[in-house]
This record gives structure tokens, C-alpha cells and sequence, in this order.
């Protein structure tokens, strides 16, 4: 098992955590967390953009004008894709764009994602992160503390003074435990662990 230390605010080595080998030290296939991201993020897609076809226009279906005689082209209906109001040729319908991924595969995707922050050297635990208010600042002088920048922060609960005070910090995020997924882990460049939500990771996981 991997020991990582457990800081306090003030960046200072409180304790240790030992961090389970099944959860953050497997090895990383690119393919499985390509998967699992593209499920992701088509997912955020609405598949509602749609146009009437010529079968869905409204109007007379009456022939516009006689066959022959007029030297015009024959048209037999207001609802042509060439007339204007007319229907559109393969035009967009609603669709979903939702991919499948097994439960498993998911699972597995998030302990690699995890295994490969853990390997870049880039997961940080600390002890507690409750602020006694809703001040970026207070936040915002606690991150300058551990010198992290571009960060994920993972906590067991919800907490409303850190959630409200990290949304004015750029590239900073605030996600529980049930929350937490394999794109987000990825997008930042750090994770910060709440020491109590490392337990829920790991009951999530196990």
C-alpha cells in the first residue's frame, strides 16, 4: 500500500494515510479511460436539434399549376424540398447520443484515473478543509499554502462555505465522493483529498 502524507492548512505533515494498491495503484490503459470520457461528454449532448420533413410541412396538396404548357418545371406540391416553406432533405431528427459503458468498465476507468494521478505525484490529502465562512480569500491563501494550482478538491460531505468559496478561484473544483468521475480527475492537474473521503472512495470502489 501507498503511504502519502496528510497535511493540515497550514501545510504541515499531521499524519499518514495508506492508500489501497486496488484502488490507486493498477495499471492504466488509455483505451478504457478514451471509453469512459467519450461516454461521458456525449452524454452532456441534447439531440433535440430537428426540421420538418416534407411529409411534416403543413399545406395544400393541391398540383400548383397544369403539367404542360406553361413553360415552367412540373411542380406537383407546395411542400417541395425546392419551393421555399418546403420541407428540408435530410435534415437533423431528435436522437440520443448516449454511449454504453458497462459498470464495470466504469469502475475500472476510475481506479486508473486515480492510479495515474497517484503516480504523477499529483494527489495531496488533508486532514479537514472546513472554513468558517464563505471567503475565497480563506480559501484561495490555504491553496497558495499547499501550492496547488489547477485542482480537484474531494470531500466526504456537503459543505456549502467551500462549494460557494471556490466558484470566483479559476481551475478550482469542489465535487463529493459520490460525485466524483474520471473526466474531472483528468481535466485537473491535481486532486485534493479530504483524509475522511479517501474511506469512501474506497467502499465506492472496493
Amino acid at each position: 500500500m501507498a503511504a502519502v502524507d496528510v497535511l493540515n492548512s497550514a501545510g504541515e505533515k499531521v499524519s499518514e494515510v495508506q492508500l489501497s494498491d486496488t484502488i490507486f495503484k493498477i495499471p492504466v490503459k488509455t483505451s478504457v479511460l478514451h471509453q469512459v470520457v467519450r461516454s461521458q461528454l456525449v452524454a452532456k449532448r441534447e439531440g433535440t436539434a430537428a426540421c420538418k420533413s416534407r411529409g411534416m410541412v403543413k399545406g395544400s396538396t393541391k398540383k400548383l399549376f397544369r403539367q404542360k404548357g406553361t413553360g415552367n418545371a412540373r411542380a406537383g406540391s407546395i411542400k417541395s424540398p425546392l419551393r421555399k416553406g418546403g420541407g428540408v432533405i435530410f435534415g437533423p431528427t431528435q436522437r440520443s447520443y448516449a454511449i454504453k459503458v458497462p459498470k464495470k468498465v466504469r469502475k475500472l476507468a476510475l481506479k486508473m484515473a486515480l492510479s495515474a494521478k497517484l503516480e504523477d505525484n499529483a494527489v495531496t490529502v488533508i486532514d479537514d478543509f472546513k472554513l468558517e465562512a464563505i471567503k475565497t480569500k480563506a480559501l484561495a491563501g490555504v491553496l497558495n499554502t499547499l501550492n496547488l494550482a489547477d485542482i480537484l478538491i474531494v470531500s466526504d460531505s456537503e459543505d456549502a462555505n467551500l462549494a460557494l468559496s471556490s466558484r470566483n478561484i479559476p481551475d478550482v473544483k469542489v465535487i463529493k465522493t459520490e460525485g466524483l468521475n474520471v473526466y474531472d480527475i483528468l481535466k485537473f492537474k491535481n486532486l485534493l483529498l479530504v483524509e475522511d473521503a479517501i474511506k469512501n472512495i474506497e467502499g465506492r470502489l472496493s
